[in-house]
């Protein structure tokens, strides 16, 4: 998936609802992150030591920030971390995952439902592929998040610590998110890449091979779908002719870009609504229309045009000749 646009470059079982183990975790910290302090000092308490499967090896009554627990939760995969964050952020672990199901709706992940914030296998706890992009979409708008999944090995709250995705090694450009793995659940990755400006975000489910197929995912998106730019901010769409100023034409320019991720044979139609003519006084920044952006007839974007120069209303003729006569015997001042 293209992680700007949303756009889905390349798909199989997207839909189906399947176990998600540690990829959770992705989740985890960004209902954290974006309800907890990266300072908040917690006291670990004994029930998250108890957990079973991958762990960053907490001991009862321990404190750390939040922050330590989040590099111990997506770089070591760590449940017990996991169990702490939610205790912390959520009151408990119950009320946590309440507020991770909330956020899934809030994203659009229509076939998710978690169960706990760790990804120990649970009937009710279960994603799908095309939803789990929809969270690393959102997930890598998150900077602190991303600061932390992409650190591949850190010292912090007394414990060396070393990221387990191996992607961050293998493949330029990669810039995190997170293994998981169970027996039922199989080898499940979520990863994105980042390469000409360009973000992809890559799922497999089940899938004993991911390394190898997260690369070819990659070189097939940005190799097929480059990222395309319809319309650039501060550049001309077109030109209006200005009344009344001294400006005798005005380019109108785009407020942002508008890109699209573009396979070879498909086009881009950009559609300009805005005035031929203006009429004066118009300050650089004033909105004058917008433009739609389609691909094959369907829309994809759009942004407002704007005048890219002021355009003054031309003085009248009586006090152009003052102005000129009083530059030209006082140099513009004494003459009033």
């Amino acid at each position: 998936m293209d992680a700007e646009s949303g756009r889905v470059l390349y798909a199989q079982n997207e839909n189906q609802k399947m176990l998600i183990a540690s990829t959770t975790k992705i989740m985890t910290a960004l209902v954290a992150i974006e309800n907890g302090s990266l300072s908040d000092l917690v006291t670990v308490p004994r029930s998250a030591t108890l957990a079973e499967g991958s762990s960053m090896y907490l001991q009862p009554g321990e404190k750390l920030t939040l922050e330590t627990l989040l590099y111990g939760l997506l770089l070591c995969s760590g449940n017990d971390a996991a169990l702490a964050i939610a205790d912390t952020v959520g009151g408990n672990e119950k009320a946590f995952v309440a507020m991770m199901n909330a956020k899934a709706r809030d994203l659009g992940m229509k076939n998710t439902s978690f169960a706990n914030p760790n990804g120990l296998d649970d009937k009710n706890h279960y994603s799908t592929a095309l939803d789990m992009a929809k969270l690393a979409c959102a997930a890598i708008r998150n900077e602190t998040l991303v600061r932390i999944a992409s650190t591949r090995t850190i010292t912090v709250g007394g414990r060396t610590m070393t990221n387990h995705n191996k992607l961050l090694s293998y493949m330029d450009g990669c810039i995190g998110l997170k293994t998981g793995y169970t027996r039922a659940a199989g080898r499940t990755l979520v990863s994105c890449a980042v390469r000409n400006g360009q973000k992809l975000v890559a799922v497999t489910l089940q899938d004993g091979n991911d390394w190898a197929d997260h690369e070819l995912l990659y070189e097939y998106g940005f190799s097929t779908y480059p990222l395309q730019d319809a319309v650039t901010m501060g550049k001309a769409v077109k030109t209006a002719a200005v009344r009344g100023s001294s400006v005798a034409a005005m380019p109108i320019v785009a407020a942002d870009t508008v890109s699209w991720p573009v396979s070879a044979g498909e086009k881009l139609t950009v559609t300009a609504d805005a005035p031929d003519t203006l009429t004066a006084p118009v300050s650089a920044g004033d909105r004058v229309g917008e433009v739609v952006v389609s691909l094959n007839g369907r829309e994809i974007g759009r942004t407002d045009l704007i005048c890219g120069k002021d355009a003054p209303m031309a003085l009248p003729k009586s006090m152009d000749l003052f102005h000129r006569l009083k530059t030209a015997l006082f140099g513009g001042e004494g003459l009033s």
